[in-house]
């Protein structure tokens, strides 16, 4: 493992499985334990820095380092000194000095963790940058395709909506060319970025021709809050050609499962029907999380082997 987890690329197929394997460790143990607690990174510190608003990463983060008996520090941008102007470089300075052993963090700047990653001696942590890539989710995504259909060597994952500004496409397609799927895009045109013909997947534009083939159908949102123009001409006509409704599951093999990342937007991307559905796993990945960045807090604090500590 390196020091820091920035990009799904920074994983060899090693790193990657040993990541999975050791949430799979983890998971067993935190279900079975009456204190779902263990000492591994006690007298560690956990900084989740967020200047985006999160729910479900921010939530996972914080419950995955005190799992693991770190100490958690919680810093908002809203109402800290980086409302006043204070710069990420300083921030981090002062993080610094209060000892952090790891930073986890979210910034609406494409490549801010790599920034960080040169100014602070402990682990940085990517939870999302920009449009650019959110590599735990990715990887919380691949466990649950591993748990819910034993492999991912092989499998066929379909990735499909607002690819452009998609942190979580990009970590996706990068990590599972290196656990052995295949992806494959579908967006309308607009949705796609420039010289995404350059990435590790193929490229649709008809989602009922790629989903008979299926093994995963990932949705994604589509993400109006960095959109400043029109990129499809109504809600109604993207639900139409892109979303996932009752008639369009019909064509799924039987094993096939449905995938989102979250936040939904219920009957545009993806009917609620399908969402809450017997083939969703929508929940599963929410609660996958928190085992993996368990996993990843715990190999780039920790150690490298996948032995886990006594339980406390």
């Amino acid at each position: 493992m390196n020091r820091h987890l920035l990009s799904a690329a920074d994983l060899s197929l090693e790193d990657a499985t040993l990541i999975l394997d050791t949430a799979a460790e983890l998971a067993e143990l935190t279900e079975r334990a009456t204190v779902k607690k263990l000492p591994t990174l006690r007298g560690r510190t956990v900084v989740n820095l967020f200047f985006e608003d999160s729910t479900r990463t921010k939530t996972s983060f914080e419950l995955a380092a005190k799992r693991l008996s770190a100490d958690v520090i919680n810093f908002a941008a809203k109402g800290s000194s980086v409302s006043k102007g204070e710069t990420l470089k300083d921030t981090a300075l002062t993080l610094e000095a209060m000892g952090s052993d790891a930073v986890v963090i979210r910034h609406s700047w494409s490549g801010a963790p790599v920034n960080l990653a040169r100014i602070v001696r402990g682990s940085v942590v990517n939870a999302g940058d920009g449009t650019h890539e959110h590599p735990t989710q990715a990887l919380l995504d691949a466990f649950t395709m591993r748990q819910k259909l034993g492999r991912l060597e092989g499998l066929k994952v379909t990735i499909v909506g607002d690819i452009l500004h998609s942190r979580v496409a990009r970590s996706n397609v990068l990590l599972l060319k290196t656990l052995g799927a295949e992806v494959t895009l579908v967006a309308p045109p607009t949705l796609l970025p420039t010289g995404v013909d350059t990435w590790p997947a193929e490229v649709s534009y008809d989602l009922d021709a790629v989903l008979p083939k299926s093994d995963v159908v990932m949705m994604l949102r589509v993400q109006r809050e960095r959109m400043g123009a029109a990129y499809f001409p109504s809600a109604r006509e993207y639900s139409r050609r892109y979303g996932l409704d009752v008639d369009r599951v019909r064509q799924l093999q039987d094993h096939t499962i449905v995938m989102h990342p979250g936040p939904m937007v219920r009957g545009m991307e993806i009917a609620s029907e399908v969402a809450d559905g017997l083939r969703s796993t929508i929940q599963d990945q929410v609660a996958n999380g928190v085992s993996v960045r368990m996993a990843v807090l715990y190999l780039l604090l920790g150690g490298s082997e996948s032995a886990i500590g006594s339980e406390q």
